[in-house]
């Protein structure tokens, strides 16, 4: 799956990597004038099939959403012996105004999960720059019984966000994973979790920050 996205004033960044921070450059709270375009390189995984997820940003660029249509993964009730993990893969191409860069302030999962007694599951997603060694995650975990909706967000304080190098073209990837462990629960019970919404889809926000780059 690939395709681009015309953005007209604009936020982004993830917390990840160990690129270094641009020098001297000052926090702004308003997004650059100018337009920015967020392509999708690639999107693999056993959770994100071809055509099963998408990409758009918010009209006024400060966040853009991942939405999935066939994120499952599941244990028991007939599932596939490798349906206990399921994982995405966004390699994102985000080409901002120049004199700016970016890091990914915030991000929120959603999803809908329905654990028996004694099972578990968790949510992980991992964040980094291309070339860079470095890669930060955040797991959130939950324990049956458990029948609804779920939310886990991850964020970072604004003086700990690692920005994208300036005037250089970085990818950003994004790798999230959901994973479901029958645990103690009774044989042959069914336990699943889906990052999911009410109208069926999976809705993933990421909250994006800008920061003039030195000498603009």
């Amino acid at each position: 799956m690939t395709g681009g996205l015309l953005l007209s004033s604009a936020a982004a960044a993830l917390f990840a990597s160990a690129l270094p921070a641009p020098q001297s450059s000052s926090a702004i709270t308003d997004p650059p004038p100018d337009k920015i375009v967020i392509e999708v390189a690639t999107v693999n995984g056993s959770g994100c099939p071809q055509g099963t997820a998408a990409v758009a940003v918010s009209q006024d660029n400060t966040a853009f959403t991942v939405t999935y249509s066939d994120y499952l993964a599941q244990v028991g009730g007939g599932a596939s012996p490798t349906a206990f993990r399921k994982n995405c893969q966004l390699n994102l191409i985000v080409h901002v105004p120049q004199g700016f860069t970016y890091a990914v302030a915030s991000a929120d999962y959603r999803g809908f999960a329905s654990l028996q007694p004694g099972a578990s599951s968790t949510q992980k997603a991992s964040y980094y720059f291309q070339g860079s060694p470095n890669t930060e995650s955040r797991t959130h975990p939950f324990r049956g019984p458990y029948n609804d909706n779920w939310q886990a967000t991850d964020t970072t304080d604004w003086a700990q966000l690692v920005w994208a190098p300036c005037g250089v073209q970085r990818n950003f990837n994004i790798n999230t994973e959901l994973r479901v462990s029958a645990g103690t629960s009774a044989p042959g019970s069914t336990s699943f979790m889906t990052m999911d919404s009410t109208d069926g889809d999976i809705s993933t926000v990421y909250h994006l920050a800008w920061k003039e780059c030195p000498g603009k």
